[in-house]
């Protein structure tokens, strides 16, 4: 029987794996970063590449679920899957900075409906000594806390800002079991997703600046979640000293798609201290977040110059007799 499309066009969506995700996550957080410190146009450009490649991903997932249930259900097991969630999140977030709030509260439902479900498989199915997508639970969920909040105080839906502070617990409590799976030897050995350590704590000190600008909490309710941006945003920036401490230990050059979970949490510790600065009212956040803004932009364009490399590098030809 003749194929409906020719070997080549299927292969190139139908073979992008779960760890694709994270090649949404990195552009469309560094434009939320990027609009935080007024760099606008650049900001769009990553928006809309980000946008681009969730169509994508979503046009694969779709497709999986129809056309292929058993790979569906052995991708849906892996950590990886939860990337689905946490790009979904980081788009919505975007999209509220750009006032179009109810484009962003319908990627929030669509992000909130497939959560459940992706969240209990990964976690039945967690294993020992696993790799940084671990704490993909985490980060996940800390989407949801972040862009529930934002439409919380845009919208004035203070049942929203409720339940953007229960993920945010629940967020919190998922990072401590991630911890204990996490292999420490990922830190000197990893391919890139070990950095997700770190940005599960920066997604997660995101959340609560965006938890402590909401007007619903005041007095020692808006001090405790101050107090709990502080604290994780500085365990964040921990991790971020140590892993780059690795990687300059134990030089990682060559391209591997999990690089792409590299530039996300770079990304994510630069927005989280710009994000913080006013709601804390540490001030000195944003130059150290606007530092490690542009770190992040260039991580994320060698990332793409290394994946085009790979790309455009010749293949042996095929024997003919095989």
């Amino acid at each position: 029987m003749k194929q409906a499309l020719p070997p080549p066009a299927r292969r190139w969506w139908t073979g992008l794996p779960p760890a694709a995700g994270a090649a949404i996550m990195a552009p469309g957080i560094i434009s939320v970063g990027l609009h935080l410190i007024g760099s606008e146009i650049p900001s769009l450009i990553a928006f809309a590449l980000a946008a681009a490649l969730w169509l994508v991903l979503a046009f694969a997932f779709t497709a999986r679920l129809i056309g292929d249930r058993g790979r569906f259900r052995a991708e849906a097991d892996t950590p990886a899957a939860l990337m689905a969630v946490a790009a979904t999140t980081v788009l919505g977030c975007r999209l509220s900075l750009l006032g179009w709030n109810t484009a962003a509260a319908v990627l929030l439902a669509l992000a909130a409906a497939v959560w459940p479900g992706l969240l209990f498989t990964v976690v039945r199915h967690w294993g020992r000594r696993m790799s940084g997508a671990a704490f993909l639970v985490c980060v996940a969920t800390q989407g949801l806390a972040v862009v529930a909040a934002i439409l919380a105080v845009a919208c004035r839906w203070d049942w929203l800002a409720w339940a953007a502070l229960a993920a945010f617990c629940l967020g919190l409590l998922l990072y401590g079991p991630a911890f204990v799976r996490f292999d420490l030897r990922e830190v000197v050995r990893g391919a890139g997703d070990h950095w997700v350590a770190g940005g599960a704590l920066a997604i997660s000190a995101l959340a609560a600046s965006k938890l402590t600008a909401v007007p619903l909490w005041t007095g020692w309710a808006h001090e405790v979640l101050r107090w709990t941006t502080l604290v994780t945003l500085a365990l964040s920036l921990a991790w971020y000293v140590l892993l780059l401490a690795a990687e300059l230990r134990r030089w990682r050059p060559h391209y591997d798609i999990r690089r792409w979970a590299t530039v996300f949490p770079l990304g994510m510790t630069a927005t989280a201290c710009l994000s913080a600065a006013g709601p804390t009212g540490v001030e000195a956040l944003r130059p150290v977040g606007e530092v490690l803004l542009w770190i992040s932009v260039g991580a994320w364009l060698l990332t793409a110059a290394a994946f085009a490399t790979t790309r455009m590098a010749p293949t042996a030809p095929r024997d003919p007799s095989r």
